[in-house]
């Protein structure tokens, strides 16, 4: 079974969302990384840009499939993973530490609410 970590928003897409105060970390889940495969490429947005729920804001691309990245929430990108241009693997190494994809500033943190905890996303992935 997929590493679910608590205290984390999970959407159906397997993005997740760890909320720091009004900024939210964005990557993708243990299980998603897992069903890609070594992970080859990130395609992520500037800083700057506006991201909005349920729209894509970038790719992971691995040696099997290439998966848009879905915005769990809205919000500015303040900070982008860096290292995942040189070592994209990290998201297959640590998806919920060193490789987590985007930093955003919420815009609307009802939105979270329309995500999963831990436990329903377990259910989801099981249901799967």
């Amino acid at each position: 079974m997929a590493k679910i970590e608590p205290g984390l928003y999970y959407s159906e897409s397997h993005e997740y969302v760890r909320v720091e105060g009004n900024i939210g970390i964005i990557g993708i889940s243990d299980y998603a990384q897992h069903a890609l495969g070594n992970v080859v490429y990130v395609d992520m947005p500037e800083t700057d840009d506006e991201i909005t729920a349920g729209e894509d804001f970038g790719a992971v691309e691995s040696v099997k499939a290439a998966s848009d990245l879905i915005a769990p929430v809205s919000g500015t990108v303040v900070e982008v993973n860096e290292a995942l241009e040189d070592q994209p693997e990290l998201i297959n190494q640590d998806a919920y530490g060193e490789g987590w994809i985007i930093k955003v500033e919420l815009s609307d943190k009802s939105e979270l609410d329309a995500l999963m905890d831990g436990a329903a996303y377990e259910e989801h992935c099981n249901n799967e």
